[in-house]
């Protein structure tokens, strides 16, 4: 009587469909990030080396029109623009009741610190976080 032997388990395994589905998946990412844009005003932002990665909700835009010497403030990159005593109310009520608030400043280089001073006090008054936006070096 003769015993057969059974076959080895083969214990390897093929990596090459993971790696396609990790390199799909990247390409894809890629894509999407480039689509968006959460700055659609052009500004000239100053540069730094630090960047922070936190989410803000709400963006306000400070363009400064140096012919003229005035500036406009934009909410969430629109492009029209808000007088200054409505910025406020307007980022209260899309931050609402968040649980982190967060908004950013996207101010030009040449925007006197005293306007950015002004957008941040209304953060401090209702206790939101500030990320002042800057350009990598």
């Amino acid at each position: 009587m003769a015993i057969k032997q059974k076959g080895k388990v083969d214990a390897s395994f093929s990596m090459s469909s993971m790696t396609d589905i990790v390199f799909l998946l990247l390409i894809f990412f890629l894509v999407t990030s480039t689509l968006i844009n959460p700055n659609a005003l052009k500004l000239l932002l100053p540069k730094s080396t630090n960047q922070i990665s936190a989410k803000q909700i709400v963006t306000v835009s400070i363009k400064h029109y140096q012919d003229k010497g005035t500036f406009s403030f934009h909410i969430n990159g629109n492009t029209t623009p808000v007088r200054f005593d409505e910025i406020e109310p307007q980022i209260q009520s899309l931050l609402g009741e968040s649980e982190d608030p967060t908004f950013s400043i996207y101010a030009d280089k040449s925007v006197p610190i005293e306007q950015v001073v002004n957008i941040m006090n209304i953060g401090k008054r209702n206790k939101y976080k500030v990320i002042l936006a800057t350009s990598p070096e």
